[in-house]
């Protein structure tokens, strides 16, 4: 008898039937196309910070695990961010992890009071990676539909955290794909409604570059009831897609816990120190935004003027608009090499919906003649 085993086999026997149902994260090809389907920041750095980048880059000793500059770029962030009194910060690589890690860190067998298997809570639609991190961690996931103009359906929200007591409720702070800001009072609601019921509340602030508001002046104003409340950044839109930098404020008991699960040497010399050099340089990023903030007005108003388009508000670097025909106009902006993102079969909410980065204006040029070519 023999002892090969085939892959199939091995797949079916080892690997978590949840796993096998999935999908992987998908990145399309972009080669050739004005890319503006991922919400990067367009803009590299001006090429004598590129020499000067390279030259501390190469500098590095790469032989040796990261050290204790790690703690100098947590520094920096806890002073560009304006961190409040009594918190603390923890870096991931890219938000990603840190939601992987607060997924970890959140997973107990049973949930004490409800003597159930905790859930974690968010409006759909969302971002995808609070749904995966939990279905990974063995967690459930709730979602929660937004109203029809992308708002927080406060009701429904407090209706579901009453009901579930989750472990983790995330608010996507604006939005990712819808890029709203939700009202005030609303978010003030649900967070409120998360403490009563001893639930984690994370802010996600992925696009604070590009936003009218932060949280955190929330959580500046009144500190005693955010006590419950992480918030989430992350430098890939601030102009560093490439270097995976995430990182995460909260009360310093709070970030303690989580912190024992992040794997040691989390964060590479190479990313931190890009990272630094960034927060050197914080003007330079500060005149991109404030030029992308600019296209995304001009970008809004062109979208507008279009028949046949609804483009809705942002507060980020993209603009979410609704076509007659989705699929048939993001493949007639691809055959014109402008890539997007077909948003409208992720929830129903989103039909015929797609999502358009802010680009250069040269690429929101381009951009809107090859929209109104494919409409």
């Amino acid at each position: 008898m023999s002892n090969d085993i085939s892959i199939f086999a091995l797949i079916e026997r080892r690997i978590r039937q949840d796993v096998k149902s999935m999908h992987a994260y998908a990145i399309q090809d972009s080669a050739g196309m004005v890319k503006l389907d991922a919400m990067e920041n367009p803009h590299r750095l001006p090429v004598e910070l590129q020499e000067a980048l390279g030259k501390r880059l190469g500098a590095l000793a790469l032989n040796r695990y990261p050290d204790g500059r790690v703690n100098d770029l947590r520094h920096a962030l806890a002073a560009y961010a304006q961190m409040p009194e009594g918190c603390d910060i923890m870096l991931g690589n890219g938000s990603d992890e840190l939601i992987s890690l607060l997924a970890m860190a959140c997973d107990v067998a049973v949930d004490p009071v409800t003597g159930k298997k905790p859930v974690i809570l968010a409006p759909l639609p969302g971002f995808v990676m609070y749904a995966m991190s939990a279905t990974l961690q063995g967690l459930d996931f709730v979602g929660v539909p937004l109203t029809a103009d992308f708002e927080l359906d406060v009701a429904a929200m407090l209706a579901a955290i009453g009901l579930h007591q989750p472990a983790i409720v995330y608010l996507a702070y604006p939005n990712n794909p819808t890029a709203n800001l939700w009202d005030a009072d609303a978010m003030a609601r649900v967070v409120a409604a998360a403490a009563q019921v001893g639930s984690l509340v994370v802010i996600d602030e992925a696009y604070q570059p590009f936003s009218s508001r932060t949280y955190l002046d929330a959580i500046r104003a009144n500190p005693a009831v955010h006590a419950h409340v992480l918030l989430m950044r992350t430098l890939s839109k601030f102009g560093l897609a490439g270097v995976r930098l995430g990182y995460m404020m909260g009360p310093k008991a709070l970030i303690a816990e989580v912190d024992k699960v992040r794997p040691p040497y989390n964060i590479s010399v190479l990313n931190y120190e890009c990272a630094l050099f960034a927060m050197e340089h914080a003007d330079v990023f500060a005149q991109q935004a404030t030029a992308l903030r600019a296209q995304r007005s001009r970008l809004l108003a062109a979208l507008r003027s279009m028949t046949d388009v609804k483009a809705w508000d942002s507060d980020a670097n993209m603009v979410l608009v609704r076509v007659p025909d989705a699929q048939k106009t993001f493949e007639g902006l691809k055959a014109r090499s402008v890539l997007v993102k077909n948003v409208s079969k992720m929830h129903p909410l989103l039909a015929q919906c797609l999502r358009l980065t802010v680009g250069t204006a040269d690429e929101n040029t381009r951009l809107l003649a090859a929209l109104q070519e494919s409409l």
